[in-house]
């Protein structure tokens, strides 16, 4: 019964990116130029600045190293504090027509910060740890975080499609209830990935953090 619920699921999410495959290519496009943007900004920041990163970011192994006890629930507050505020200005500014740009903007912006954190930890640590670091630090929550920002934005687009095209205040009206709704159920994977990152990557970065 839970294996056929499942197999309707990834049906379900199949054939939503498929219809949308269009606005996905779009935003998915924007978050990789963004990866770009960061990694190429630290890529060419002059020696003081890469100086200070350097400083910031061994500050922030050493205190993961001294810290025994870490306040999983105030850096959980923290984490879906963050993505609570995110999903509702993708929400507010999806439901705008002039909102789009704030949307498409939040996409590149959220890339530019993966590819900085990327470049920051290759150049500091060298290829091989540097993308071991990374992967330990960033893999698991981002493959909830990512599909749902995407799947946000896509839905903000698909609203803002649906009312250029469609002038009936009442279809609106439906459309806006349906990117509320689906808004809401990423709000919800926005938090587990919140949870993910606090309580799996956090923790096997804090057991494996003596070896970097």
């Amino acid at each position: 019964m839970k294996k056929d619920k499942r197999i309707k699921l990834l049906e379900t999410i199949k054939e939503h990116v498929l219809n949308n495959k269009k606005e996905y290519m779009i935003v998915t496009l924007l978050f990789i130029i963004g990866i770009f943007l960061g990694v190429l900004f630290v890529n060419h920041v002059q020696e003081a600045q890469k100086a200070e990163i350097t400083a910031y970011f061994n500050s922030f192994i050493e205190k993961i190293k001294s810290t025994d006890n870490l306040n999983y629930m105030e850096l959980l507050k923290t984490s879906i504090g963050q993505n609570v505020i995110l999903a509702i200005v993708l929400w507010f500014f999806g439901t705008t027509v002039i909102g789009l740009p704030v949307v498409f903007g939040l996409v590149l912006y959220r890339g530019f910060c993966l590819g900085y954190t990327i470049a920051v930890c290759v150049t500091i640590m060298g290829l091989q740890q540097g993308i071991i670091f990374v992967l330990i630090l960033l893999l698991l929550q981002n493959m909830i975080f990512i599909p749902a920002i995407l799947a946000l934005a896509v839905s903000g687009f698909k609203l803002y499609q649906s009312i250029i095209k469609d002038r009936n205040k009442e279809n609106i009206k439906i459309e806006v209830v349906r990117h509320t709704i689906f808004s809401f159920i990423m709000l919800l994977l926005l938090m587990v990935s919140s949870a993910v990152e606090i309580f799996l990557s956090t923790n096997i970065l804090k057991g494996l953090i003596k070896y970097f």
